[in-house]
């Protein structure tokens, strides 16, 4: 089987909205399994934030390719049926909705899990339900916030968000990481799991540097912007041509290499501001104005050559419209309407697309599903 597909035969059943629930059924849908999209008459909500690719929504045509929409009504007695029996039908359910919602829906998890031993079920909320905050909305920016990522973000003056959805992506990717680990064990076992992820547990886990500085250091990392707060000399520097870059130092043998060939000033690794990566981060001011100064003689293609000589890292800080002409950046195809779009590759798929994937319209294969439950 194409390891595309290694999921085919997978019934997954969502009950989803915004980001990280869709973020983890895509990726199973990437995989192979059958995504069977529950979404309100208004549709989910991510539909509706823009409409620059081709119409729709950025968000919802990253996350929702190849997947089923499915409308129901769920004030109806009806269609809450529908969903049980949909439900009752599934491999897995994936679910973002706010706490308590499923239930009064009529889906009773642990009742399901019980009938259902081999069933799986991710549950996605804002905190753990073993914390006070279980009850709480959560939206990316204010769990950027809450965990402190904000405060460690930005320019020394004012803290900054991340500029993507870190969060979201983060609780989908655990979440999607959590159902591979329950299909290996249900391998085994025939035995389910039910699974809750919270978002604050997602940034958090990601958050594990900085809070054992702070916990068992004694200092959390302070902001220093496109700096390294605990390498130097690692930041952004600007060439003679006006370029700006980032050039990250390792170890005490790239700084040796550096010093000779990419600045070729070797003088200043006897420097005892300059001794090991502690006193130059004491030194930051006097390390990074030195270097500066020997960037500021030269453009960047001088610059490039000497620090691949010394074979040391560097970047240029791009402008986010220039990746899409990045001669390493590789997409794949999915569809909207009748416009092909190309989206940023998946990572691991080496480009090996077998089919288009298709963006669902709103309630598209409600009839289809709905059909199939008679048979």
């Amino acid at each position: 089987m194409n390891s595309l597909h290694s999921l085919q035969g997978l019934k997954v059943v969502s009950l989803e909205q915004a980001v990280a629930a869709p973020l983890c059924t895509e990726r199973l849908a990437q995989a192979g399994a059958e995504i069977i999209k529950i979404e309100r008459p208004q549709g989910d909500f991510a539909r509706y934030y823009d409409t620059a690719v081709a119409g729709e929504s950025a968000y919802f045509v990253w996350l929702n390719a190849g997947k089923k929409s499915v409308v129901l009504d769920l004030s109806k007695e009806q269609d809450k049926f529908s969903l049980l029996q949909i439900i009752h039908a599934s491999d897995v359910l994936v679910q973002n909705l706010k706490p308590g919602s499923l239930a009064g829906l009529g889906v009773d998890l642990d009742r399901l899990h019980a009938l259902r031993p081999e069933f799986i079920s991710v549950s996605i909320s804002g905190f753990s339900p073993d914390g006070p905050g279980y009850k709480r909305k959560a939206y990316d920016l204010l769990m950027q916030a809450e965990s402190g990522l904000a405060q460690i973000t930005g320019s020394a003056q004012e803290p900054g968000r991340v500029g993507v959805s870190v969060v979201d992506i983060a609780t989908g990717q655990f979440a999607y990481e959590s159902i591979l680990e329950a299909l290996l064990r249900r391998a085994t076992s025939s035995t389910g799991a039910k699974i809750n992820i919270s978002m604050f547990d997602a940034v958090s886990h990601w958050l594990a540097v900085p809070y054992l500085l702070d916990r068992y250091g004694g200092a959390a990392p302070k902001r220093v912007g496109l700096a390294h707060p605990g390498i130097c000399p690692y930041g952004v520097f600007t060439s003679a041509d006006g370029v700006s870059f980032i050039l990250s130092i390792q170890n005490e043998r790239e700084w040796q290499r550096f010093c000779d060939l990419g600045i070729e000033n070797p003088e200043l690794t006897a420097d005892p501001r300059c001794s090991n990566n502690p006193t130059r981060i004491a030194n930051r001011v006097f390390v990074d104005a030195t270097v500066q100064y020997a960037f500021a003689q030269l453009d960047y293609q001088i610059i490039g050559r000497r620090l691949d000589l010394a074979d040391v890292a560097f970047a240029p800080v791009s402008e986010i419209s220039a990746l899409k002409d990045h001669p390493d950046f590789h997409t794949e195809t999915v569809r909207v309407g009748v416009q092909d779009i190309q989206l940023p590759r998946l990572p691991g798929s080496n480009g090996a697309q077998s089919t288009v994937s298709k963006v669902p319209t709103l309630g598209e294969h409600t009839k289809e599903v709905l059909d199939s439950l008679s048979h």
